[in-house]
């Protein structure tokens, strides 16, 4: 791997294979993926359910393993370490983004936004002045004492992208963001992703939707465990 940072992607797959069972009964849901993304890209991953886009999620997110291949989150090579090892390069690298917000309830947002930071070992002073600017980002300055049951669902996916954000992650990996948001709050949260594209961030999406990959800068789409075909997006949503 190259050591010029200006070069060097923010994940590089290459050759993914993930396989379960062996022989006559083995099921690839990876079969020979390679993808390059770059620091600065807006991707969506876009494929049918049994497509392989959840499987590659959880690779790209450190949460699974290939069973053969390569792959490099900003130049540190992740298919060999340990699972300690793994847990560490995913609080420092990746923000994640659920579906499901995956939010502690009667905690407040500010609380919930500090929770990574603290498992990173930050001090508290510094926690609250990150947690406070990420929710500010989010547009929630005035909600930072709400909890969950106070907030709606648009709201608390907000509170998830604050989260996110906050670890100053060099990815941020959003898996089916919009699946529990209404269309206003949909349209809201692309906005939003725009925005933190906009200044920098590396964003991956995965995604079946085809209006929420119309905000992405270039889409991949996958069948059958593989890319079948990676594209500028020049129809773009702006």
């Amino acid at each position: 791997m190259t050591t010029d940072t200006a070069l060097q992607p923010i994940i590089d797959v290459r050759g993914a294979i993930k396989r379960y069972g062996e022989g006559d009964a083995a099921i690839y849901a990876l079969a020979g993926v390679d993808l390059t993304i770059m620091p600065g890209e807006y991707v969506a991953i876009m494929g049918p359910s049994g497509s392989g886009k959840s499987t590659l999620m959880n690779i790209l997110g450190a949460l699974d393993v290939m069973t053969k291949g390569k792959y490099f989150l900003d130049g540190i090579e992740i298919d060999s370490m340990d699972e300690n090892a793994l847990s560490i390069v995913r609080g420092r690298k990746i923000g994640f983004i659920f579906q499901s917000f995956n939010l502690i309830a009667r905690t407040t947002a500010v609380a919930n936004v500090e929770l990574p930071l603290a498992y990173q070992g930050i001090k508290k002073d510094e926690r609250r002045k990150r947690a406070l600017k990420a929710l500010e980002v989010v547009g929630l300055a005035d909600r930072v004492d709400h909890e969950p049951t106070e907030l709606s669902g648009g709201q608390q996916q907000r509170v998830a992208v604050a989260r996110a954000l906050a670890t100053r992650p060099a990815l941020l990996l959003a898996d089916e963001p919009t699946g529990a948001l209404d269309s206003k709050s949909t349209s809201d949260l692309l906005d939003l992703f725009d925005q933190i594209n906009a200044a920098g961030r590396t964003v991956v999406v995965i995604t079946h939707e085809d209006d929420v990959a119309a905000r992405a800068k270039r889409v991949v789409r996958m069948r059958d465990g593989k890319i079948i075909s990676d594209t500028l997006n020049k129809g773009r949503v702006a």
